[in-house]
């Protein structure tokens, strides 16, 4: 079924109960591939402004994992696919998209380097992702 095609309420509402805000595929891809490097870090940080997927603390890196739909990937040529319940869907990730640069924001002012990733960068290339990552939690050593 391709995402233009209209889905039934329940195929909606079983998709939706699919998707997990922790754990997801990509973080785990990425969490697995920095820990093989020997990088520790904690997960899903409450303590830390926006709760980041993968956060070390003491060097003050904060990771998050976007997915493609849920933050906004290429936003102004892809609003327009959404059919069904635009009103709510396109609010919804628009204040997404307005939080995201609130912790972006908030964090930076705090001496953190936020790091933000979309899902499909981790899926295609995810070493270098990881990368990205150890130059930054390394620096400074």
């Amino acid at each position: 079924m391709s995402d233009m095609t209209m889905k039934t309420p329940e195929q909606v509402s079983f998709n939706m109960s699919r998707i997990r805000n922790k754990d997801s595929e990509i973080e785990t891809l990425l969490r697995k591939e920095l820990w093989s490097r020997g990088l520790r870090y904690r997960k899903n940080v409450k303590t830390v402004f926006g709760k980041p997927d993968i956060a070390f603390i003491v060097k003050k890196v904060a990771v998050f994992c976007d997915s493609e739909f849920w933050h906004g990937y290429e936003w102004t040529n892809r609003k327009d696919a959404i059919k069904s319940n635009r009103d709510f869907w396109i609010s919804k990730i628009e204040r997404n998209m307005e939080r995201d640069s609130e912790v972006n924001e908030t964090l930076g002012n705090e001496g953190w380097t936020v790091l933000r990733f979309w899902g499909f960068e981790i899926k295609k290339n995810t070493k270098e992702c990881a990368d990205k990552i150890e130059k930054e939690v390394r620096k400074n050593e």
